[in-house]
Parts: C-alpha cells; structure tokens; sequence
C-alpha cells in the first residue's frame, strides 16, 4: 500500500516524466505527470497533491531558473503549504538555493539516483501531511518559537525555523546537515524543547567520540559481569533516552560496520545490554546530525542507506552563515550583549565599515567562529567603538568587489570534436574532457550535449554517472 496520495511531476522531458513515474509508484497511489507548468498548475487547482516536482526550466537553452521561479511562486500563492521539490540540472546549484530561498522544500538533480529522488520527495510528503495536520499559525507568528537559541530572521533561517515548528511535535525521526559551527545540536535541543516528550530526558551521544570496541556497552549497556572492569550494571545511551529524544551526534563518523547494530536497535526498538540475555523494550525520538554532504551520505561504502531511511524521515538542512550574511548583524549584536556583561565590559558600537566587513567575510567555522569573533572583540578591544582588528580580520578576509564584464559573443555551437593536439592519450580521462566540453558548450542541456556527442540521452546519464560528473 502507497505511503501517499498523490504526486504530481512537472518536466518538459519525457524521460525524467517517465524515471520519475518509475521511481515514485511504490511511495504514491498516483504519480501524474504533465510536459507543460500550465497543465500541471490546472491539476493542482482540483486536488491538492502531497507534493509536486517541478522542473526550473521549460523554455529550450533555458538555464536561469525562472520559468521555475515564476510558477513556483504561482503555486505557493494559491497554496502556501503546497510542498514543491524543485528539479534543477546538472550543475543548477545555485538555482536550487534560490528555489528553497523562495519557499521550495528541497531539490533534486538531473540526473539523479532513485533513492536520493525517494528521500527528498518523501520527507516533502511528511512535512506536507504533519503541516495539515496541524493548526493554522497566525499571519504575524513569529518566524521562531519564542526562547529558540536559533537566532536568524533570514528566508533560509526561517525555512529551516518552519520545518521544525512542523516536525518537533510528532515523533518522525529527524535528520540535521551543515557544516561544523552552523548549530546542529542547537536544532536537536530545539525539536526537543517543542515536542511532546520534551518533559523527558533529552542524551546526546557524540558517535566520533565513542571508541569502537566501547560502543555496545556506550548505546546498549551492560551487565554486571560482563567483560573485566564491569563491576555494576550500567544502562546505555538509548535507555537513557527512553520516552524522551536521542541525539546521535556526527553519525556519520560511525564505522560502516557498526552501523548494522544501530540499525537494528531503531527498527526493533530494543537493545540488549552486553551479557544480558534478553532485550529491553525502548521508546525514543532520534535527531542525528552529521557534517557529511548529502553525496557523501549517498555512498554505500560509507553509510548503509537502510540506516539512512530509518532517520531522514525528515531532513534539515541547516545553511552555512556566508549564505546568510543578512544574519550577522543580529547574531553580533546577540553575542557582543552576552560576552560584555560575562566580562563587564562596555558594549562598544560595530561601525557600519566594520560591519559590512563581517558581512562580507566567509565565516569558515560558521555562527561558532563569529561568536569567537565577538568574545575576542569584547575581551582586547580598547578603542571607543570596534576595529576590524579586533575580530582578528583584515580586509583581505573579505572577497573583492566582483566585477562582472559581458563575455563576447559565444560562435556557433558546432558538434564536438576532440584535441587532436593533446599528448594525454588516456581514453578515460578523454572522454570525461569531451563530455565536460560538451555540456559546458550546451549549457548542461542534456539532449543537445548527448546530440552532439552522438550519444542517446541514457547513455550519456551512464557516463556522467562513471565519471562523477
């Protein structure tokens, strides 16, 4: 039986109309498929679908993404809880940013696997069906729950502010991605503090931390008896948990060969202790985090993609702070008011020039280096108001002013040909070279690169794929 309802794809290409068709009819009842946005929009307007996939461009040599934007915009106006997934092509990584800043739950690429397709389509579905579910938020609701640590009035912030106002009170697993410093942990205290569980102890296990031959007696416990130096019984990380949340920590980081265990103990929702005979009976909400880019968590040589499915249930995907410079100015002043009254210090004013600088830098650590930054600041600073120097920045910290020139006129395409002046003669890398080449000159249009190489279009998915292109 179908999880869902109803999905509805939205792709001028009869190909990915029919991959997508395929992948998705075991997750929904039906799977709808339109070539133009005007009929997949008409669609929507008798029945509103769990969720739809939408194509960003439809216009041939189209690769800006604003047919998409436009119809995107068109569907959330007549349903501000319609669950779209954008589909963007090879390459469209900025596009994709721009869709979920414009209110798309997540993206996927062409050419994509099935199993990253399932993923992001099914926990679009899940939030769609818990946001029904739940009673309408006011117009002027605040963009977070009053005595949220995650602090951010940005359009990625208060997506990720949404998904969680949504996920936190049912008890679906919970998968959390960003880079290290951008507030996982902050995410899992949050789901915590708002779920139905939040009176029960919410442990953290830190899973890159945990020695490998200590981790059955770290998550399941152990009896006394055991192995040498278990002089007591000692209940395990999950039991501590029971009825209340557990947080798995840079569950990325666990061996490949460990993961099986933690698998069986989330589906079976038992764990036996080291020495015990029997297993215990244990309800609890996971929240993993990990820093692994979605890529990396999608290698079957390093993560069990079972094991993946048991925790995504939903997925947040927390922003690095250079996508969202718009946030520091609040996150700065958040932690110059803290660190100045740890200190006793005076709360010294940031210059609009020294502001703009922070803006403007990259933030390589995220919300922790910036909150380094400011504790730094508050400590040395000896002048009226804050330098750059006192963050421990210098103007090359910051990018240059980028200054964008019309390229010329590009000549007429032509079909590719190869170099015959190279010396390097490895076929591999040649053919990598000419398909890069080829998707380059055609903008990364899939039919018209795979024409020009004499290629069917799966043929060309299939070496892309070989090459990690």
């Amino acid at each position: 039986m179908a999880e869902f309802d109803r999905c509805l794809v939205i792709d001028d290409d009869v190909d990915i109309q029919l991959a997508a068709r395929l992948a998705l009819r075991t997750l929904f009842a039906e799977v709808m498929t339109f070539g133009s946005p005007e009929q997949g929009f008409a669609a929507s307007a008798d029945r509103a679908p769990d969720v739809i996939l939408l194509d960003a461009n439809f216009t041939r040599g189209a690769t800006d993404g604003r047919e998409g934007f436009l119809w995107l915009e068109r569907l959330l106006k007549r349903d501000p809880q319609a669950a779209v997934v954008m589909i963007t092509a090879h390459g469209g990584v900025q596009i994709a940013v721009e869709a979920m800043k414009r209110g798309a739950i997540d993206f996927v690429s062409k050419p994509w696997r099935n199993d990253a397709l399932v993923t992001s389509v099914r926990t679009a579905a899940t939030l769609r069906r818990s946001q029904a579910n739940s009673a309408p938020a006011a117009p002027d609701a605040p963009r977070a729950a009053a005595g949220s640590p995650l602090i951010g009035q940005s359009p990625l912030m208060a997506r990720v502010h949404s998904i969680i106002a949504r996920a936190a009170p049912t008890d679906a697993n919970v998968l959390v991605l960003g880079e290290n410093g951008t507030g996982k942990e902050l995410v899992a205290r949050e789901l915590h503090r708002l779920s139905r569980r939040a009176e029960r102890p919410l442990v953290s296990v830190d899973l890159g931390a945990v020695a490998e031959n200590l981790f059955d007696s770290e998550l399941f416990g152990h009896v006394k008896g055991a192995f040498t130096d278990a002089r007591a019984d000692r209940v395990g990380r999950i039991e501590s948990a029971n009825g209340g949340t557990l947080f798995l920590d840079e569950v990325g980081n666990l061996p490949l060969y460990l993961q099986p265990k933690l698998l069986t103990a989330l589906e079976q929702r038992k764990v036996t202790p080291v020495g015990a005979n029997a297993p215990r009976d244990v309800d609890v909400r996971v929240v993993a985090a990990t820093n692994l880019r979605p890529a990396q968590l999608a290698d079957e040589n390093r993560f069990r993609q079972d094991l993946l499915f048991r925790m995504n249930t939903v997925e947040i995907r927390l922003p690095a702070l250079r996508d969202r410079p718009e946030d520091v100015p609040i996150l700065l002043d958040h932690f110059l008011d803290h660190y100045a009254a740890k200190y006793d210090r005076p709360r010294r004013a940031v210059p609009e020039a020294v502001m703009a600088m922070l803006m403007r830098h990259d933030w390589p650590g995220n919300v922790r280096a910036l909150r380094h930054a400011a504790e730094r600041a508050t400590i040395l600073a000896t002048e009226a108001a804050f330098t750059l120097d006192d963050f421990a920045l210098t103007a090359s910290a910051a990018p240059p002013p980028v200054i964008r020139v019309a390229p010329p006129p590009a000549p007429p395409q032509a079909p590719v040909a190869a170099d015959p002046g190279g010396d390097d003669l490895n076929l591999d890398r040649a053919e990598r070279q000419m398909i890069e080449r080829a998707l380059k000159l055609h903008s990364y249009n899939i039919s018209r690169a795979a024409q020009a190489l004499g290629l069917t279009r799966a043929a060309l998915y299939r070496r892309m794929e070989r090459h990690g292109l």
